[in-house]
């Protein structure tokens, strides 16, 4: 695991009670060190934060994703509004964390981004005997299809229709979720405890942050919404 944080005693705290829950930490204090350190050392997960001189936890998960790291990452942030979360979900992260955390918060939601952590094959991204690349998709037997969704569970691709999609590891798990249950209404605790494995009450944000985020990537002008709330109860995947 690969943590960045500038406040060095927040660091330090959260260094220590990592490597006493069992996680092999590398600990740096900015962007600078948190981008050599994870192309010198590729880590399984990154704890970054938002805040930090020079280069910040946001520039830093552009940078990687730009260079295709699918790594996920967990942000730390001190920023509460929809909108700062939404430009940390913008840059590439797949969760957050708002400060000031309680470090078992901070456990469950690395647990929940490392269960949904599995091998990917390399063939569809660097383009194979199929034509590779943005193109059509693919047949394959890890593939779903529904309103007009069509995802690729093993090459982590989805589109709609012809569209690629281009997804966080936190929305994609979120659309195979509704794209499994279409037609089916999702009570937010089924979505929170299948997503991150952990229901983080009715207060939290977390869920509706996502959701709205995902529905930009999905809507067209024309088209109809796929997502769909159901006020009081959760969300369906419908095309109407």
């Amino acid at each position: 695991m690969l943590l960045a944080e500038d406040d060095r005693a927040i660091r330090h705290a959260l260094e220590r009670a990592l490597t006493l829950e069992g996680y092999e930490v590398t600990a740096v204090a900015d962007g600078v060190e948190a981008l050599a350190q994870a192309h010198k050392t590729p880590p399984d997960v990154l704890v970054l934060d938002v805040m930090m001189p020079g280069i910040d936890g946001l520039q830093v998960c552009r940078v990687l994703r730009a260079e295709g790291d699918r790594t996920p990452i967990l942000m730390l942030t001190a920023l509460v509004e929809t909108a700062d979360r939404i430009a940390g979900l913008d840059a590439g992260a797949d969760d957050y964390v708002v400060k000031p955390f309680d470090v078992e918060e901070v456990f469950a939601r690395l647990r929940a981004l490392l269960r949904r952590t599995s091998p990917v094959p390399a063939g569809p991204a660097g383009g194979d005997g199929g034509g590779g690349g943005r193109g059509e998709p693919q047949l394959s037997d890890r593939q779903i299809e529904a309103a007009g969704i069509r995802m690729d569970l093993q090459a982590r691709r989805a589109w709609r229709g012809r569209r690629e999609l281009e997804l966080t590891r936190t929305e994609f798990e979120l659309l195979e979720l509704l794209v499994r249950n279409a037609g089916i209404v999702l009570d937010h605790s089924t979505i929170y405890d299948r997503i991150w494995g952990y229901d983080f009450g009715p207060g939290s944000k977390n869920l509706a942050v996502y959701v709205g985020y995902l529905r930009r990537k999905l809507d067209e002008p024309g088209a109809p919404q796929l997502i769909h709330t159901v006020r009081g109860v959760g969300y369906v995947l419908r095309e109407d």
